[in-house]
């Protein structure tokens, strides 16, 4: 009862990241409200799942093991979440901003009667007040204790709004891969597995769709895991001027991404995309190349080591969280970075 759940994506036996991320984070929020921590692992063939998840602090185990489990379909994983939180009756709820993620969520949201804020970018505990009705229909303060905070921007980043739902559990959230960070609790944490029947949960009507075969094709970079990287906004001009930057990458092994303005421009594929609705990174160096620096793009990269940023505005909103600034164009500076690097590390 009350515990913080979080629904852990399986590729294969194989725990996501972005799931990683959130028992951490769901850590921190049950240690606050003094609860239990607790996850849901629903999928096929996941002996030994439990020990991916118990180093992260995780008290219980939810699995749910059959053959049509995976790959993932709507509605078995629908029906497994929505009738264990009718028994279980969480507070908080947590899952990847992910396609798996943005289908289940919304889908035990609607089936529970609950709230559900996406691509939140940080999660706290504290109190609210409003006003509300009472019986005789005069409105009246209330006050709410162990609320989660549900933060993300909004109105095209212009706000940061702080979302509650006081009235109706479980509080449910998604948010974004990388977005939190992945710590390890205890190697050694004991929690319990708790191994349901599945067919209690499931009705055998869910499984009417059938995935037949299954395509993964391999990332094309390792833009989130990178110790440099090298991003490029509207003001690198054109498609041309990232080859620059690919040739930078390239002498100083880190990886290129780029603004949503730069996608937009179609300079660069939208994978590469760093912000609030793109990738989320915490490099040991990140370079800024003609990016403004706005709210949605800093959402995705604040937590880098070192900020340096080459622009030609001064003003630039990016250079407030800048450690170093280059007041210069891309097309004057990133050649003269290449020239020097060769020049220097023969």
């Amino acid at each position: 009862m009350n515990s913080v759940f979080v629904y852990c994506e399986l590729e294969g036996n194989k725990v996501a990241d972005v799931s990683l991320e959130l028992l951490t984070k769901g850590r921190k929020l049950a240690n606050q409200l003094g609860v239990e921590l607790e996850c849901l692992c629903i999928g096929h063939g996941l002996d030994g799942v439990e020990k991916q998840v118990m180093p992260y602090g995780v008290d219980k185990v939810h699995v749910f093991d059959a053959e049509g489990l995976f790959p993932y379909t709507s509605l078995p994983h629908t029906s497994a979440v929505v009738n264990l939180f009718k028994e279980e009756q969480p507070q908080i709820c947590l899952l990847g901003a992910t396609v798996i993620g943005r289908d289940l969520g919304p889908r035990v949201s609607s089936a529970l009667h609950s709230g559900l804020t996406a691509d939140c970018t940080q999660l706290e505990i504290g109190s609210f007040d409003m006003k509300v009705k009472d019986t005789e229909g005069n409105f009246i303060d209330k006050h709410y204790e162990d609320q989660l905070y549900q933060i993300r921007p909004a109105f095209g980043g212009s706000i940061i709004a702080t979302i509650v739902n006081p009235e109706h559990r479980p509080q449910m959230a998604t948010v974004r891969d990388g977005v939190m960070k992945k710590e390890i609790v205890d190697e050694n944490y004991k929690g319990e597995v708790i191994k349901h029947d599945v067919a209690k949960y499931v009705p055998t009507t869910d499984y009417v769709v059938k995935v037949l075969d299954r395509h993964v094709e391999k990332a094309k970079h390792n833009l989130k895991g990178a110790n440099i990287v090298i991003a490029g906004g509207y003001g690198v001009g054109s498609k041309e001027g990232f080859d620059q930057l690919f040739d930078l990458a390239k002498e100083i092994h880190a990886e290129v991404g780029a603004s949503r303005a730069a996608v937009d421009a179609g300079w660069i594929d939208h994978d590469r995309q760093i912000g609030q609705t793109g990738v989320t990174v915490r490099p040991k160096v990140y370079i800024a190349c003609g990016i403004s620096g706005a709210i949605q793009h800093i959402a995705g990269m604040k937590d880098s080591g070192i900020i340096i940023s080459i622009n030609s505005d001064p003003n630039a909103p990016i250079n407030q969280i800048a450690d170093y600034i280059i007041n210069g164009t891309v097309e004057e500076v990133v050649p003269k970075l290449i020239k020097y690097y060769k020049k220097n590390s023969k």
